[in-house]
């Protein structure tokens, strides 16, 4: 089936082609749902959860658009670059990367190994530098593109039990700024989006003390929804943002404009 021509409130992205990393996970589904729904074709990454992915293929598809999902560990190098290649080769270009894919572990400081800092940094650091590396590299020669990191909120703000976590969110965000200056003269784009605390199911019951504060914290009185996430990524991707390069978008309902004091 074609892609839909684009929501009629979304910026249309026709005739892109995206490649969403850690689209099995709920808010990669968002994510890939949205750029769908703009007009993209849409290739969904997942490491193990395939039957997650093939259900959100065949969403998008049932709604008209065109949808594929690709498995790879984006820990390994070389799977990063192997992913890249095959959402190339799908339809003869790339023109856009959401780097979602990572994992956010709870543990304190003094029970962290060096393998458990490795495990979070190799997933959330080694993947967006792999995968935008390779990607970078299809889009040059394809004209340009765009990259979108998804960071955190936590790339700003610690939280305890989460120093792996925070200290990978805040490299992904260097990173961007980074490569937007380095690919920049190639015509990519490299931007960040730092999401608060999405709803998920069963968040509320497994952790109800955060997700209440949150709540009173938060100036726009709820949580994000992962399709909050998958508007920014749209207008990253778009031509709206044809200017928009080596920024970190804050999505987060207001929450970082609370003072600390």
């Amino acid at each position: 089936m074609s892609a839909p021509a684009g929501s009629p409130r979304l910026p249309s992205l026709a005739g892109q082609v995206a490649l969403v990393t850690g689209a099995g996970g709920g808010l990669g589904t968002g994510i890939a749902l949205r750029l769908a729904e703009a007009g993209a074709a849409v290739v969904a990454h997942y490491r193990t959860n395939a039957t997650a992915a093939e259900a959100l293929v065949s969403r998008i598809e049932e709604q008209g658009g065109s949808a594929l999902a690709v498995r790879a560990d984006l820990s390994a190098e070389e799977e990063c670059h192997q992913l890249v290649r095959t959402a190339a080769e799908w339809r003869g270009r790339l023109t856009a990367l959401v780097n979602n894919a990572g994992v956010q572990p709870v543990q304190d400081l003094a029970s962290m190994t060096v393998a458990d800092w490795r495990a979070v940094n190799d997933t959330n650091v080694l993947s967006v530098f792999a995968c935008t590396q390779a990607a970078a590299a299809v889009m040059r020669d394809g004209g340009g593109g765009s990259v979108t990191h998804i960071a955190s909120v936590e790339a700003h703000q610690p939280t305890a039990a989460h120093a792996h976590y925070c200290a990978s969110k805040a490299a992904v965000v260097m990173h961007a700024r980074t490569a937007a200056l380095e690919y920049g003269p190639d015509g990519i784009r490299v931007n960040s989006v730092s999401p608060g605390l999405i709803d998920r199911e069963g968040l509320a019951e497994s952790w109800p003390d955060g997700v209440h504060r949150y709540r009173q914290a938060v100036p726009a009185g709820r949580l994000g929804r992962p399709e909050d996430i998958g508007d920014a990524c749209v207008f990253l991707a778009s031509p709206m943002a044809a200017w928009v390069t080596g920024h970190d978008l804050v999505v987060d309902g207001g929450v970082s404009a609370r003072p600390t004091w």
